[in-house]
């Protein structure tokens, strides 16, 4: 080990490697607290903790590799996708925990979130009037009643390692919570749509997927403007912007 990697870093948190270990830094101590005890509950692998002191997780790396990230490839093959629906499923299965998610917001929460967004999207020239206007048609139906289920809340494909075709385990469960089930099988599929059937497949029921399509314009729409502010690239080839364009 020669250098420490900076994994992602903005005001809230950092994420460092440093050879085999993970160091999460958090301004909000609670999020540290309610990822341990998610990662204590989940019948999914996840990685091993080494120790916590106040506002830092070490966490020992997995084996494998990630599925493939928003904007590049997926290095994951078909069956790579649905082995990952299928832990996806277990986990959705689990006995709900004692907290809500960030997949678990109401819907009056989401809808007055989602339109203050699309608003300040045209507002601020972020994004043209007409391609805001048509994904929040699209959002609305993800504005529906939903059962709630054992959620991720933040399931990128980044967070999902696997190792051939077996996953070998699902890191970052800040967000995790009582939530939306679709909400977390639309935030794995995000850019990825060719892969969507294989994940369906995997996790062995039927899927609305217009309330999957939903998801992927609310959740876009929603991360634009924090993603611009925060040094991240949602105009990036194959990321929100894209997707939400996909819509049109």
């Amino acid at each position: 080990m020669d250098e420490v990697e900076v994994v992602v870093a903005h005001s809230e948190r950092v994420t460092l490697r440093v050879g085999d270990v993970f160091l999460k830094v958090d301004a909000d101590q609670a999020r540290l607290d309610a990822e341990v005890e998610a990662m204590s509950l989940v019948p999914v692998p996840t990685p091993d903790i080494l120790w916590r002191k106040p506002h830092v997780l070490a966490i020992a790396a997995l084996p494998g590799t990630t599925l493939g990230r928003l904007g590049g490839p997926s290095t994951g093959s078909s069956a790579a996708w649905a082995a990952a629906g299928a832990a996806i499923r277990r986990l959705h299965e689990a006995p709900l925990p004692p907290r809500p998610g960030q997949a678990g917001r109401s819907i009056a929460a989401l809808t007055a979130e989602l339109d203050h967004e699309c608003g300040s999207l045209v507002t601020n020239g972020l994004l043209p009037a007409d391609l805001v206007t048509r994904n929040r048609q699209v959002a609305e139906a993800a504005l529906r009643p939903w059962t709630p289920a054992f959620t991720h809340g933040d399931l990128q494909i980044a967070h999902v390692f696997v190792d051939g075709d077996e996953v070998t385990g699902i890191i970052d469960w800040s967000e995790a919570g009582q939530g939306d089930a679709l909400h977390d099988l639309a935030t794995f599929t995000l850019g990825h749509e060719e892969h969507l059937e294989d994940v369906v497949t995997g996790y062995g029921t039927d899927i609305d997927l217009d309330v999957i399509h939903a998801w992927w314009s609310l959740r876009s729409l929603l991360s634009v403007r924090w993603l611009t502010e925060h040094g991240f690239h949602p105009f990036a080839p194959g990321c929100e912007v894209d997707v939400l364009r996909s819509r049109m």
